[in-house]
Formats: C-alpha cells, sequence, structure tokens
C-alpha cells in the first residue's frame, strides 16, 4: 500500500507542476488519487523506471486534451469528434455570413438613402473602391450572360409557357396590353418574349419636337455636358473620351480634325456657338426592350467595345463610377441637321446580346473578343459616301433585356430638355426641342 501512496503523491505533485489543482480534475479524496496512480501505474507497465516522472507527466498533459466521445447503437461503435475539433471555423460558412452581411448592409444603405430622397435632402453618392469594383469584375458575367443567352433560347413546352411569363409580368409590371400579340402561347421562348412588338398605335412620335426617347425607361441624368466629363447619375460621371474611344488619323470618323491641343468635347463640336449635350436612359427588365432612332441623321460609324456586362441599375450607377465605360456597348456616331449626334447602346449582365438591325457583322459578348479593345466599322464606302440614313422613330437594335441608352449630341445654346430626372418615359416621347 505504501507504493500506491507513493504513486499518489508523484501523481499529486505532478498535476502541482502542470498548475492544475488536483481538486479541478475530480481529485478530492485520496482515492481518487489512488485511481489516477492506477491509470498510470498500467500506462508505466513498458516504460522504464527512470522515465516514470516524464511518462506521468506526459499522460496529465494528456487529460487536458478533450477525448474522443463513444457511443454504442445495436449496429455499430459511432465515434464522434472532440468538442473544440467541432467548433473550428470553415471557409463556406464564413464567406456566406460575410456576404450576407454585406449585402444587407448594402441594402439599408440604399433603403436609408430613398428614405432620404422622399425627404427632398440630397444625398451625396457613396462611390465604390477599386477592390470592390476591381472585385465585381472578376466575376465571370461574360459567361454568364452567354449561359443565360443560350436558356432563353430553350423552346419552353406549349403547357408552361403561361405560367413563366405570367410570372415574369407579375414580377416586372410589364403592360401585355400594347404588345401585337397578346397571347403568351405565341411566343416559344423566353427571348422571343423579351423581343416582343408593339401595337403601331402604342407609340405615337411626338412630330413637334427634334429629339424623342429612343425606347421606354427611365431618365438617369441629362444636360450639358462640360469639361469634357458627362454624369451618369447626379454626382457620379465618366470620361466622355474614355466613353466614345479615342480619335484616330486613320479612322474615317465623323469628327473634325483634331487639333494638338483641343479638348475632346471641342473635336466634336462642329459649328460655332453649339453646345454638346446627354441624356441617360434606363431600361429596366419590364420595359420595351427595342430601341428606335431619335431623330433625323445619319449613322456613318460603329466602335464596338468588348467589356465586362456589370449591373447598370441605378442603385450601381450611383455606386461605380465610369460604370459605362467598364461595361460593352455598341457606340453609332454621325450627323444631324445641327452637327455631331452619337447613340451609345450599354450592355449589362444577363445582356450580352446587342443587336443592330442593319449591321450583320456586329457579334456583341463573343469570346473571340478581349477586354479593353475596341473594334471600329465604317458604313461610308465607296458606293454609299453618307452612311446609313435613319428617320425618327424607325427600327435601329434591340436588347434581350434591360440596359441602358445614352444619347450624346451636339445643339444650338438654345436647346431645351423636356425632362425631369428620375422620371418614366417611353419610346416617341419628346425630350427636348429648340
Amino acid at each position: 500500500m505504501s507504493e500506491v501512496a507513493a504513486r499518489g503523491r508523484v501523481a499529486e505533485q505532478s498535476l502541482t507542476a502542470l498548475g492544475m489543482c488536483p481538486i479541478s480534475l475530480g481529485v478530492r479524496s485520496y482515492k481518487a488519487v489512488y485511481s489516477c496512480s492506477f491509470v498510470v501505474k498500467k500506462r508505466m507497465l513498458f516504460v522504464r523506471p527512470h522515465c516514470e516522472d516524464a511518462a506521468l507527466s506526459h499522460f496529465l498533459q494528456s487529460l487536458r486534451k478533450p477525448p474522443l466521445r463513444t457511443f454504442s447503437t445495436n449496429a455499430r461503435k459511432v465515434h464522434t469528434a472532440p468538442a473544440r475539433t467541432s467548433s473550428l471555423l470553415r471557409p463556406l460558412p464564413i464567406l456566406v455570413a460575410t456576404g450576407g452581411g454585406y449585402a444587407g448592409y448594402r441594402q439599408y444603405e440604399k433603403y436609408r438613402e430613398r428614405e432620404l430622397e422622399k425627404l427632398g435632402l440630397d444625398v451625396p453618392p457613396k462611390l465604390a473602391g477599386h477592390w470592390e469594383v476591381a472585385l465585381y469584375k472578376s466575376v465571370p458575367t461574360r459567361l454568364l450572360s452567354r449561359a443565360w443567352g443560350r436558356l432563353n433560347q430553350v423552346e419552353l413546352p406549349h403547357w408552361l409557357r403561361r405560367p413563366v411569363y405570367s410570372l415574369y409580368i407579375w414580377t416586372f409590371g410589364v403592360n401585355m396590353k400594347e404588345a401585337a400579340v397578346e397571347d403568351l402561347h405565341h411566343y416559344r421562348n423566353l427571348s422571343e418574349f423579351f423581343r416582343r412588338k408593339l401595337k403601331p398605335q402604342a407609340r405615337p412620335v411626338c412630330g413637334l419636337h427634334s429629339v424623342i426617347s429612343p425606347s421606354d425607361g427611365k431618365i438617369l441624368n441629362f444636360g450639358q455636358v462640360k469639361n469634357c466629363e458627362v454624369e451618369q447619375v447626379k454626382g457620379v460621371t465618366y470620361s466622355l473620351e474614355s466613353f466614345l474611344g479615342p480619335r484616330t488619323p486613320s479612322e474615317d470618323l465623323p469628327f473634325p480634325p483634331a487639333t494638338p491641343h483641343s479638348s475632346f468635347r471641342s473635336q466634336l463640336v462642329t459649328r460655332e456657338g453649339n453646345e454638346l449635350y446627354h441624356c441617360v436612359i434606363y431600361l429596366a427588365p419590364g420595359d420595351y426592350h427595342c430601341f428606335h432612332s431619335p431623330t433625323d441623321w445619319t449613322v456613318s460609324h460603329r466602335r464596338h467595345f468588348p467589356g465586362s456586362l456589370m449591373s447598370v441599375n441605378p442603385g450601381m450607377a450611383r455606386w461605380i463610377k465610369e460604370l459605362f465605360c467598364h461595361n460593352e456597348r455598341v457606340v453609332l456616331t454621325g450627323d444631324w441637321k445641327h452637327g455631331f449626334f452619337s447613340l451609345t447602346a450599354v450592355g449589362a449582365t444577363n445582356v450580352g446580346s446587342i443587336r443592330i438591325y442593319f449591321d450583320r457583322d456586329l457579334h456583341t459578348n463573343s469570346p473571340r473578343y478581349s477586354k479593353g479593345s475596341y473594334n471600329d466599322f465604317s458604313f461610308v464606302t465607296h458606293a454609299n459616301k453618307e452612311g446609313i440614313p435613319m428617320r425618327k422613330g424607325e427600327h435601329l437594335g434591340e436588347f434581350n433585356l434591360g440596359s441602358t441608352i445614352v444619347l450624346i449630341f451636339e445643339a444650338p445654346k438654345d436647346f431645351n430638355f423636356r425632362l425631369q430626372a428620375g422620371q418614366k418615359i417611353r419610346f416617341g416621347e419628346a425630350l427636348g426641342s429648340l
């Protein structure tokens, strides 16, 4: 019994040396110490005598680790992981929680901005940082948009068309009474439904004003172009030259010759006393997706910019500076009775397909084009030295979903817009006149 007592004393001394109170381990009596020493004795059967203290210390340290829990079932024994292991942080929940929290914060910020705007207070936009823009651009939106385009081409079964289209109509507030064909079973796939035509009397073209809206949508911004900067929304600008692209002497563009020290804006203004104006129209998913000629003009050149396909809704336009310069776009330039005129169709997420009816060589969101480049095409040829004449209200092109139209044009100083920022507008209604 003296040997057992010695073992107990050794165990108690080792516990004290490790900073562990025997009571904290449940060793409240000599019997508990005896039990501990008995376990130690069993584990030290194959250890040399001079290693007893070291082996005992190792065993006592192992008591700190949470043991595996074992419970039996009728079939087999099941071992559970230690509590400490099960509480380890995992990457997926962290990413989901972080992303959800960030998205919730962004929604709260948008809600607060809307409430302040209802009170008539100006809310300065909070622009995204470079890392946020880079992170957003790293998302494969072009690939996703191509996949969405393929999905839109899939023919729906006859029995499924009405419920699918009815859900879309209810979600985005589509007015099918204006459609040339109201029967939902007529549209074989989503693409045909998106590009539906309107009844001729649904959009009368205003003949009293010189410039009309080329599409249905929401007016994001309008006014004069100053200091070579254009406002995409109030307080957020983009570079005019970055948006339309640089000029090169070899291009057959409708611009006047550039002088070494002239600004890009002054290069576009062809007549003395004129100013440069702009208007931005956002097409929501529920809007009529075709766009038309906003005035009588001649299209002489097309420039295609492959790029990202980020969302262009008003919230994103307030958040990302030069959003329209990042995204894929098709710039049509030419002239009208007052000088330079341009219409730009800007792509967006799931809107990689931009179609211009008279341009069969145009292929948008194509993998053969890389970001950061542009492709030029001139409609002025030896047989046609003027370009493509367009009449006001004539069909010009279409999107496969909502997007944005940007007009940049030259006009006399007395040109006046008949608009308000944020108002809804329909194709054929007046934008402004002299």
